[in-house]
């Protein structure tokens, strides 16, 4: 579907056909297996045809995503170049659109020896393509992270990975149905999510899928249930501030008329899940009959492929409640009475299910010893999907991709612990803010910080700065300035009550303002960075809990963005 409402229908043979046109367009480039190309196409069939094309002619894909508008285009343009130069992309393929973002980047690449519209690949194939011979290790496309914590590095997806990956999700995570499936996504498919989980997976088992515009359902979230109503939508997918979206934008008139009992897999990953927000949308869109037992919370990075564990379908969401106290000393233990001595009460966390077949999932000290249920620690993986590491970058992937009894484990960088061998993540090791000896998880302090009135839901940040020679709490949050005075009061009341922490500092931020990722995500390395620089923008002078600036303020080591 394009951002006009109209729709345009490919069958799978019709997709075949134009991918192989397409993929002799390239070829007669001058492009050859093993060549790189860039994509920076907004539309979705532009995209996926042009995806398949250069699979098709053994030519390795780099998405990116693309710009649609001049803020920041200087910023953009320099990590267009950064992904086109560490990938070693030869041509650059995107819409006529959308090439006036991505042009000035030609004279920015050396490598880069063309910028092409789609428009010039259309007419018919100039030759039909020789057949291409692939092997399980050779690279599929390059997957390049976020930049949440530094700058994009490209993940080594396999053709063996993906085919990995998505029998494990299709077939033994969402137990497939191609007679009666039918996928619907607004997700960017220039993500792992939008890309594998609904282009890639799809059609290795015959599953159709509706694609929405991204801007579309960030307009107006109803146009994604919308699109599972009209379509009979079986299978969905999105990270938790989706759901959290539609729970608070949609009124219950908007759900009047809607029939949602057609979905059986309501997905959640990408970021950390929140009971509390799948429980508000299950009740907000109770009378569309949407069945809660739909959810499906999982766990994945791009390291991975996409996922590396999911819960059993149709058994909803399961929560762990467990002391916060008890899990700031690295111990998930259940609440006495649902109180402890430490009166910061407790917290729910989302099981994100088992390893899938033929995967493992462990968790380990510092040292890589295995603890045992409960024990919070690193995550690591294992298995066929688990990618080979970063393109061109050997120290990256060696510090992540380590040998364990003959094995090759990927350590995600994440925290968690298990039971019965399920997963429950807490969240990342470097985000870890550590106060008075006691460790803290940004994601706790940020949701409740999001809960208040005022403040744009998951665009918060919390972090620690060295002042003084003790680490302090910062938190910066998107707001209009006409409310900067009054959250001031309410920020520091809210992390004192629930999280036991005093606030060091509290920024308000315009909204729109925080740095973010490709995929959306509020930066907090960056915005730690332009805090301690002094360049964060204000919605309001009242927004400091002192009157100390900025530079007053030591910075110590990034936190990173987690991924769930």
């Amino acid at each position: 579907m394009r951002p006009d409402g109209q729709e345009r229908l490919c069958s799978f043979s019709e997709i075949n056909a134009e991918a192989t046109r397409r993929a002799a367009h390239l070829l007669a480039r001058g492009l050859k297996k093993g060549d790189r190309v860039a994509l920076v196409i907004p539309d979705s069939d532009e995209f996926v045809l042009s995806f398949l094309g250069a699979i098709y002619a053994g030519i390795v894909p780099v998405p990116m995503y693309p710009q649609l508008s001049f803020k920041n285009v200087e910023s953009y343009h320099d990590t267009v170049a950064h992904i086109t130069r560490a990938s070693g992309a030869s041509l650059l393929l995107t819409t006529t659109g959308t090439r006036p973002f991505v042009e000035p980047v030609k004279d920015k690449v050396e490598g880069l020896k063309s910028i092409v519209s789609v428009t010039e690949l259309e007419g018919p194939a100039p030759g039909a393509i020789d057949h291409v011979k692939i092997s399980p290790t050779d690279p599929c496309f390059f997957q390049f992270t976020s930049g949440s914590t530094s700058r994009p590095k490209g993940v080594v997806v396999t053709h063996g990975n993906l085919a990995a990956n998505s029998e494990a999700i299709m077939i033994h995570g969402l137990a497939k149905d191609s007679s009666v499936d039918k996928g619907v996504s607004w997700l960017p498919l220039f993500h792992d999510m939008g890309l594998i989980g609904f282009v890639i997976a799809p059609l290795f088992t015959d599953i159709p899928v509706v694609f929405l515009p991204t801007a579309s359902f960030v307009r107006a979230p109803r146009v994604w249930l919308d699109t599972i109503h009209r379509h009979r939508g079986t299978i969905t997918y999105a990270p938790n501030f989706a759901y959290a979206l539609v729970a608070k934008r949609l009124k219950d008139k908007d759900v009047q008329g809607l029939d949602l009992s057609c979905i059986k897999i309501a997905g959640s990953g990408s970021e950390p899940i929140q009971a509390k927000t799948l429980h508000d949308f299950a009740e907000k869109l109770k009378p569309a009959k949407f069945d809660p037992r739909a959810f499906l919370p999982s766990y994945g990075m791009a390291e991975a492929t996409l996922a590396v564990t999911f819960v059993k379908h149709m058994t909803g969401m399961r929560v762990d409640t467990v002391d916060s106290l008890a899990l700031q000393q690295g111990k998930a233990t259940p609440p006495q009475n649902g109180k402890n001595d430490g009166g910061t009460g407790h917290q729910e966390l989302v099981c994100c299910g088992h390893a899938f077949p033929d995967h493992e999932i462990a968790i380990v000290d510092e040292h890589g010893k295995r603890l045992g249920d409960r024990e919070v620690g690193e995550i690591i993986a294992r298995g066929p999907s688990i990618t080979p590491g970063y393109y061109q970058e050997p120290e990256l992937t060696a510090q992540s991709w380590k040998q364990h009894d003959g094995e090759t484990w990927l350590h995600t960088g994440d925290l968690g612990y298990m039971i019965d061998g399920e997963v429950y993540i807490c969240g990342r090791i470097k985000d870890i803010i550590i106060i008075r000896g006691r460790n803290y998880y940004p994601q706790d302090i940020e949701w409740a910080v999001s809960e208040l009135p005022g403040i744009r839901r998951g665009n918060v940040v919390a972090f620690s700065v060295d002042v003084d020679g003790e680490e302090q709490l910062v938190i910066c949050a998107e707001a209009f300035q006409s409310d900067a005075a009054g959250l001031l009061e309410q920020i520091t009341s809210t992390v004192a009550g629930q999280i036991g922490l005093s606030v060091h500092k509290v920024e308000i931020v315009p909204q729109g303002m925080l740095p973010r990722t490709s995929s959306g995500k509020p930066q907090r390395r960056k915005t730690k960075q332009m805090f301690l620089e002094g360049t964060l923008p204000q919605a309001g002078k009242a927004g400091r809990a002192n009157a100390a600036s900025p530079s007053d303020s030591n910075g110590g080591e990034g936190v990173q963005d987690g991924a769930q």
